[in-house]
């Protein structure tokens, strides 16, 4: 299309045509441009959030679902700085994303005029790339450029600063279609036979996967070859959805928290595959359950980004490899030779993943968590689970049995009230599926406020708030450090049932374990938003310990 039209129009043209097919964003008068021309493209379903942080996160969820960039549109300044903390989540959790944010009028910048940021300085540490369009008649090939770098590699966020008066700049422009990214394909004698030999010569293999890349496919494709040959696989933390739990081989999860059993397995595996996951200080326990030099395991590792092999984790001459987990599974699933019987190990790890994923009833606990997931397991056992950081995430990724991508939405970097937005944007992305946003009291209070945009725009989700009156992770390592010296991590909480019930949706409030099951019956019979508000005991503060046993200890 060559017509002029407003740089506005050309932006909105040149999403569609890369397949973008949703917006979140806050309105800002810095890019009114472009709500005016989404005014008449009703294949883009624009969603109204109410913080940028949490439209940032709606963006950081359905790029994860629909493994494209996750779209959002914020204004300068406060809406940048706000929207930013998505951008960090979409880099460490490699989620691709574009962020436009709305600039100063070109003939003002550098005067510091009203909320003034320099856009790309500021995101260039935190974004995979940051970029800004000076033209309107440039539109098409930044888009394109940045919807390509955002998939490409190793996914992640790319910011772009649109100047006010550039938006309403009327030119011609040249659109440009989607172009997919190149695929690397694997080579049978390159890598998958030496990969073979190794397994041949290993006395005790282990798989961690899940991460950059990672999707549905992969984890079909890695789950039959693992199983046919007996390899255990544990995931990365919070991957836990890289493949389906039920795999016979499915191991369990690294992380925090993580089964004992698992990380002694990790600890004499002599032969370490890793596809996708970067190997960070969460998943490795501060480096230390998998040192850098690991010696007397040899590592190979498959990663989409060539500088992050061997970047932090020797890997050793042949065993790494530069593919995206999709291709590097598929080939691998296609190529590999399928032995006669499968070692045992994989077998014995699941059956120590799922004594350790039952849930026992716990003494003296007047709301037990645990059998809460039960109740839940037994009743949605398809559900999407979201959540943000904190220790009451601990109860799912223990006792939760995921399936296939994408059932878990978390972030990796630990950013608290990621789950009421993820949950929103995975409730407007899948109708088929029920949707759970898991958070805590603090973690809720961080984007509670994007129950207005579920309601407003007809999510239908439920949200289960862990309200234990504290932050409960802080608190945790508070009593460690300073055992009975509280200082700083005590809440005073509103009547979050009453909050749920303000905002539109159906709530009701939960005290003790027995009253769960009936709670969440009624609510799974309604539509539409609904809450459950689960008033625990710090006490136990883990599904393993309580504020008491830290305190002896310390």
């Amino acid at each position: 299309m060559t017509a002029k039209r407003t740089g506005g129009r050309i932006l909105v043209d040149n999403l569609v045509a890369q397949g973008c097919d949703r917006i979140f964003h806050v309105p800002g008068e810095s890019f009114l441009a472009v709500l005016d021309a989404l005014h008449d493209t009703p294949e883009v379903d624009l969603v109204t959030c109410r913080q940028e942080g949490g439209a940032a996160f709606m963006a950081c969820a359905d790029g994860t679902m629909t493994r494209q960039p996750g779209v959002c549109f914020v204004t300068r300044g406060p809406g940048a700085t706000n929207a930013s903390i998505g951008v960090h989540v979409a880099t460490q959790d490699s989620i691709p994303m574009l962020l436009f944010v709305g600039d100063v009028d070109r003939g003002m910048r550098d005067r510091e005029g009203f909320q003034e940021v320099d856009l790309v300085a500021m995101f260039t540490p935190l974004a995979k790339l940051a970029l800004r369009i000076d033209d309107a008649a440039r539109i098409p090939e930044y888009v394109a450029r940045a919807w390509n770098t955002a998939v490409s590699g190793r996914p992640g966020p790319v910011v772009i600063a649109l100047p006010e008066d550039m938006l309403c700049d009327v030119v011609e422009a040249v659109d440009r279609p989607k172009i997919e990214p190149v695929q690397q394909h694997v080579l049978r004698e390159d890598v998958i036979e030496p990969l073979e030999e190794l397994i041949a010569g290993a006395a005790a293999p282990i798989a961690i996967v899940g991460g950059a890349g990672w999707n549905w496919l992969a984890g079909k494709y890695f789950g039959d070859w693992a199983a046919d040959r007996g390899i255990p696989v544990a995931s990365a933390f919070r991957r836990q959805d890289a493949i389906d739990n039920d795999s016979p081989v499915w191991a369990g999860n690294l992380g925090y928290g993580p089964n004992p059993k698992l990380v002694d397995r990790i600890r004499r595996a002599d032969l370490l595959i890793v596809v996708g996951a970067r190997l960070g200080e969460a998943t490795t326990d501060g480096y230390t359950l998998i040192t850098p030099d690991h010696p007397g395991q040899h590592l190979f590792h498959v990663h989409p980004d060539p500088t992050e092999l061997n970047r932090v984790y020797r890997v050793e001459e042949y065993s790494a490899v530069c593919a995206t987990p999709y291709q590097f599974c598929k080939d691998l699933n296609w190529y590999g030779p399928i032995p006669e019987t499968p070692r045992p190990e994989g077998a014995e790890a699941h059956a120590e993943w799922l004594e350790w994923s039952t849930p026992q009833p716990r003494e003296g606990v007047t709301l037990d968590l645990g059998l809460c997931v039960l109740a839940m397991r037994e009743r949605i056992p398809e559900a999407i689970i979201c959540n943000g950081a904190g220790n009451f995430s601990g109860w799912w990724h223990r006792y939760w049995r995921y399936g296939g991508q994408p059932s878990q939405l978390a972030p990796t970097a630990g950013a608290m009230g990621y789950g009421v937005p993820a949950a929103v944007a995975a409730a407007l992305r899948r109708h088929d599926r029920p949707v759970v946003a898991v958070a805590g009291d603090g973690d809720f209070l961080m984007n509670g406020q994007e129950l207005a945009t579920a309601v407003q725009h007809g999510a239908d989700m439920l949200v289960i708030v862990v309200d234990n009156g504290a932050y409960g992770t802080i608190r945790m390592h508070q009593e460690r450090e300073y055992p009975t010296r509280l200082s700083g991590t005590t809440l005073r909480n509103p009547d979050f049932a009453a909050l749920g019930r303000a905002y539109g949706g159906w709530a009701a409030t939960v005290e003790r374990t027995e009253e769960f099951g009936p709670a969440l019956d009624e609510a799974l019979a309604r539509k539409g938003v609904r809450l459950l508000h689960l008033k625990t005991e710090v006490e136990a503060i883990t599904p393993a310990t309580t504020i008491s046993a830290i305190r002896s200890r310390g």
